[in-house]
C-alpha cells in the first residue's frame, strides 16, 4: 500500500468531510499536505519542536498554510520545556532531522549508524489533555503520531483525549530504538479501549492503525 492509499484508506475509515485531526510530529509537513489535498475541510492541528523542520513546514505548506494551525511545540507528558534530541547526518542525508525525540537514542545508534543525534535542545513541551483543554478540542476523530520512541509521553500526557479519540496510527518498533520505546504490545496495553485495525508493514518496523472500540 503507497503513502496516499494510506492516507485515503484512513479517511475513507472517519466518513466525514471536516474530521479533527491531530498531527503530532508533524515534521516537514509531507503528511500534513497530503491531509489536506485529501480530505475537503478538515480541522487541522500540527505539532513541531523541530526549528528546523519547522521551518520547512512552512515552506513546504505555502499558501495552505492557513488551513492549519500550527503549534511549535512537543506533546509528552509534562508542561514546560523538555529536552529534544536532535537528528543529524553527512553526505546524501545531510540536514536529516527525520529521527529527532524528545526520548534518548539507543539502539538507534548502532542500527543507523549513519544518523548521528547533535546535543540536545530545550523546546517547549504540553500535555495533550492540556493543550485540548486551551483549546476547546473536545473530540478527536484522528491523530497522525510520528514521536519517534516517544509514544508512552504523548498517552501519559493525554489520556482524557485518547479516550475521546476514534483513529490513532502511530509507528512502533519492538527494538528500543530510543531509550524506554514501547513496543506495540506496549503501546496497547496502555489503550486498553483500541484494537488494531490495520498493518502498515515495513522493511524492519511497522505502522499500526488502531481504532477505539468504544467510540
Amino acid at each position: 500500500m503507497s503513502s496516499v492509499e494510506v492516507h485515503q484508506h484512513i479517511l475513507s475509515l472517519l466518513q466525514k468531510p471536516n474530521p479533527v485531526i491531530l498531527d503530532i510530529g508533524c515534521n516537514d509537513g509531507t503528511d500534513t499536505k497530503k491531509f489536506l489535498e485529501l480530505c475537503p475541510q478538515p480541522r487541522l492541528y500540527c505539532f513541531e519542536p523541530d526549528p528546523r523542520a519547522i521551518a520547512r513546514f512552512k515552506r513546504k505548506l505555502g499558501p495552505s498554510l492557513d488551513r492549519v494551525k500550527l503549534l511549535e511545540i512537543a506533546i509528552s507528558d509534562r508542561n514546560g520545556t523538555i529536552d529534544f534530541h536532535p537528528s543529524n547526518a553527512d553526505g546524501d542525508a545531510k540536514d536529516w532531522d527525520l529521527s529527532g525525540s524528545i526520548r534518548r537514542p539507543k539502539n538507534h545508534l548502532t542500527e543507523y549508524d549513519w544518523v548521528r543525534f547533535d546535543h540536545p535542545v530545550s523546546v517547549e513541551t504540553r500535555r495533550l489533555d492540556d493543550w485540548c483543554s486551551e483549546a476547546n478540542v473536545d473530540a478527536v476523530d484522528f491523530i497522525w503520531m510520528d514521536v519517534q520512541g516517544a509514544e508512552a509521553d504523548v498517552i501519559a500526557g493525554g489520556m482524557r483525549t485518547l479516550s475521546n479519540t476514534r483513529f490513532i496510527y502511530t509507528e512502533y518498533s519492538d527494538r528500543e530504538l530510543y531509550e524506554g520505546q514501547l513496543t506495540l504490545q506496549g503501546i496497547l496495553n496502555l489503550l486498553p479501549s483500541f484494537e488494531v485495525a490495520a498493518h502498515y508493514p515495513r522493511a524492519v518496523e511497522g505502522d499500526v492503525l488502531l481504532r477505539n472500540t468504544r467510540l
